[in-house]
């Protein structure tokens, strides 16, 4: 599978981002010795990220799509969503805690799954169970 330089930066922020949250990926690779190629699941690491890096492998992590977020999810979700102000200067922090979460989630907020680079999550498809 070729993709575009756009999305493989893409695709590559995102893996990198997902790194701390044990994300669920599809690894698949073509071997030198029979020519075949082979996949299968495993937790996302940096070996992972390099085999894709160097156009080795190809990486598609499994993803929520954010509309799969339960009632609970979003509440918990809607409470990070609180920015602060210091000094009359206002801090968006709270939008990097809203990023790690949705990566801590698996949740799909860069339409990966609609270019094809990530597999949507589903309840008969779903690693994290």
């Amino acid at each position: 599978m070729h993709i575009i330089q756009e999305d493989k930066e893409l695709l590559f922020k995102d893996l990198c981002a997902m790194l701390p949250y044990n994300c669920r990926v599809f690894y698949e690779y073509i071997d030198d010795l029979d020519n075949k190629t082979y996949g299968y699941s495993l937790t996302l690491n940096t070996w992972c990220i390099d085999e894709f890096i160097a156009n080795k492998a190809v990486i598609k992590p499994y993803l929520r799509p954010m509309s799969s977020m339960t009632e609970e999810e979003s509440k918990e979700f809607a409470l990070l969503q609180t920015d602060f102000y210091v000094d009359g200067i206002l801090y968006p922090i709270a939008a990097i805690n809203m990023i790690n979460w949705i990566n801590a989630h698996h949740f799909d907020y860069q339409g990966l799954i609609h270019k094809g680079l990530a597999i949507e999550v589903t309840e008969e498809n779903n690693p994290y169970k």
